[in-house]
């Protein structure tokens, strides 16, 4: 259950990180409300960041929850720490890209390890009872 709240909590503060960098953008910008959709503009890619890691971070903290109530094997284990490291460098590969217009290596690794890394917490959520 340790390594379970451990990632979940890093899970958090990434959100909460994002959600601070927003903030600090918005106000060294001076825009209080929405953003401009430029793919290149640093509010966008902070926006974007800290969107997409609330939409996978709540679904991810619920299934590890769920399957470290049990012992789980230890495949499981190694897969929430691949999630976990898996948001961050998604999120990092949106605030470093030049452009989320273009491909980035690290949030193509990123989202690569949220997709596969959540089905495999889906089906060892069905699996570990």
């Amino acid at each position: 259950m340790t390594l379970a709240i451990t990632c979940i909590s890093l899970l958090g503060l990434l959100v909460f990180g994002l959600g601070l960098g927003v903030s600090m953008t918005r106000w060294r910008t001076g825009r209080a409300v929405g953003s401009d959709v430029d793919p290149a503009d640093p509010l966008y890619k902070w926006v974007r960041a800290h969107g997409n890691a609330t939409e996978y971070a709540p679904m991810m903290a619920v299934l590890m929850l769920l399957i470290a109530r049990n012992e789980p094997p230890s495949w499981t284990l190694a897969v929430m720490v691949v999630v976990t490291a898996s948001r961050y460098a998604h999120a990092a590969g949106m605030l470093m890209s030049k452009t989320l217009a273009e491909a980035q290596a690290l949030r193509a690794v990123g989202a690569g390890g949220t997709f596969l890394g959540g089905l495999a917490l889906c089906a060892a959520a069905l699996l570990v009872r």
